[in-house]
């Protein structure tokens, strides 16, 4: 782009991330709890939701056949220690094997148990030695919420006692 911005003139197409749900409605119009593009923003907020603690950064697994979305890493070895995979369905907790990008990522890392969320079903499934611990979205979101804010205040309250 030059001073002129004619490079930004010519441009006929751009990508924006939202970082919060809420604005998709704002710039586009409401949605429905049916609507196929829930799913992209229950991920958002669960992701926007984990953003606030100061102590975790989410990272997420792609490969050819798959993808998890948010891993989290060990410190020192940079090796997967949980796995959460954010779904806006019941369907997956009587369909394991529609996981199996999951479960994949799971074996291949020595994970034992994982975390999928759900639109409104909380239960504990074993699969093949795999501990899938299924729950409600808005749980969830909200957990990964108050840990945050209880990291904060703890992380506040022993600075101002040391």
């Amino acid at each position: 782009m030059d001073n002129n911005a004619r490079k930004f003139k010519r441009a006929t197409s751009f990508k924006i991330y939202l970082t919060n749900p809420s604005l998709r409605s704002a710039l586009f119009s409401p949605i429905g709890k049916d609507d196929d593009f829930m799913g992209n923003l229950v991920e958002t907020a669960i992701f926007s939701q984990w953003n606030h603690n100061i102590d975790f950064t989410p990272y997420y697994a792609r490969w050819k056949r798959g993808e998890v979305d948010i891993v989290r890493l060990s410190e020192n070895r940079q090796k997967p220690v949980w796995a959460v995979e954010i779904k806006w369905s019941n369907r997956f907790v009587k369909s394991l094997n529609k996981l199996a990008g999951l479960k994949s990522f799971c074996i291949s890392n020595n994970l034992s148990r994982t975390l999928v969320t759900t639109l409104d079903i909380e239960e504990t499934k074993e699969d093949d030695g795999l501990i899938y611990d299924f729950t409600p979205c808005s749980l969830y979101c909200y957990t990964v919420g108050r840990n945050a804010v209880e990291d904060k205040q703890q992380n506040l309250s022993m600075a101002i006692n040391h």
